[in-house]
Formats: structure tokens, sequence, C-alpha cells
């Protein structure tokens, strides 16, 4: 007798769990790829993850998928993305995915294995199965939660000034925004608060700027309706 997990009721179909691993890199977002050996698709980048194992949850696969290409202390925010399901994604047959984004913070330089890489989200090589289209989802998300949560403490380092910050979330946006408007809406929120120090002197002189850092490194809803925008042409 058949059994009921195989059954045309209840199909079995192989479960993976893929991580979309973002970080700020030269002033450019990128995520994380590895390539791969073999067919299909061999050659192509494709996002890090594998089989989720019959006695595992996703998210402790996701983390012992991500751990052969990645010290998992280094991330500074992890979740789930969403599930693919498409009949024809895999075409070795029938594969359903789950994806997490993952974001590790600009400051860290981890050291990846020679079959992985950065590649800037603006300018993804080509891509296995659907895994293009799973780091825009990523994208999407990530920037969404720029605007109403203080999700940038996982992208910045401990400490930084106002500029610094800008620039990690111009890279993040896609589009410009102006230091000035990016500390008042962060402070107003109560999301950033300074260090007390200030940075280094640069080789311009003047005054040095202040340090700042996010007052929670854990992931808050600041303004539900708020929502950054891209600068208007005129």
């Amino acid at each position: 007798m058949a059994s009921v997990w195989s059954s045309p009721e209840r199909p079995a179909y192989p479960h993976q769990a893929l991580a979309v691993v973002l970080q700020v890199r030269s002033a450019r977002l990128h995520a994380m790829l590895w390539q791969r050996p073999n067919e299909p698709f061999a050659g192509a980048w494709a996002l890090p993850g594998g089989p989720l194992l019959p006695e595992e949850t996703l998210g402790a696969s996701v983390a012992r998928q991500l751990a052969a290409k990645v010290e998992v202390a280094h991330l500074g925010h992890l979740e789930q993305l969403e599930t693919r399901s498409d009949p024809g994604r895999d075409p070795r047959g029938r594969t359903v995915a789950t994806a997490y984004l993952g974001l590790i913070p600009s400051h860290l330089d981890v050291v990846l294995p020679e079959d992985t890489a950065w590649h800037p989200v603006d300018a993804l090589p080509t891509t296995a199965f659907d895994h293009g289209s799973i780091v825009l989802s990523a994208l999407g998300r990530l920037r969404a939660k720029l605007s109403y949560t203080n999700l940038g403490f996982a992208l910045a380092p401990p400490s930084f000034t106002i500029a610094e910050l800008r620039d990690v979330y111009v890279a993040a946006l896609g589009y410009d925004v102006t230091a000035t408007n990016l500390q008042r809406v962060l402070l107003r929120r109560g999301v950033l608060e300074p260090t007390g120090e200030l940075a280094p002197p640069g080789r311009a002189g003047g005054r040095p700027p202040a340090l700042y850092r996010f007052v929670s490194p854990e992931l808050e809803v600041t303004d539900p309706f708020a929502v950054f925008r891209p600068p208007t042409s005129r």
C-alpha cells in the first residue's frame, strides 16, 4: 500500500532552503552567489542553499546551507522571504523552494569559498533556475523595510557618520537620499542615537563629524506608513 505522504492527494516534492545574502560593498549592493559546476545550468550562478532534510526545520536548513559559504554569525539579520512552487522551475522535476533574506553589515570582509563571489544586484550574471527573480524579490523586501523599519542596522557598521550611513542607504535603495533628510527622519523615529564620539579628522581638516549608532540591533517597525521615495525629476 502506498504511503500517504506520496499519495496523489499528498504528493511528496523535494523542498529546498535558499538564501539571498546581501551586503553593501564599495558603495554598491551585492548578492552572494556560487557558480554551479554541474548541469542543469552548469556555469551559471546560484543562491546558496540545498535540500531540506527530513528532520530539519527550514530555519535550521538555511543556517546549515549558509554555514558552508559564510559564518552565520556574520549575518546582521535573517528572515523568511517567500516560497516558490512553479512546477517548471527545476528542469529535473518539481521542486519547492523557500527563500530567506540575509544581510551582512558593510564593515565585515567575509572570506568566501573559491566557487562563491559577490555580484552587484544591478549587474547580476546569468543565474540558475529562478534565482535571479528571487534576488529581485529580496531587493524589493529590503527596500520596503528600510522605509518603515530600522533594518538599516543590519547593513551598517556598529558606528558611523551620517554621511557614511547615507552611502549605505543609497546603495541599498538604488537612488539618492540626502544626508540631512536621512538624519532628520531616523532621529525623529528614534532609530539613531549619538555615540558621544567623533570620527577621526579627515585630510581636509575642519570639525570631525559626530558618530551615530542604531538604538536597537533587533528589527522594529518604526513607522508603518513611511516610504522612502526616489527624487522626482524636473
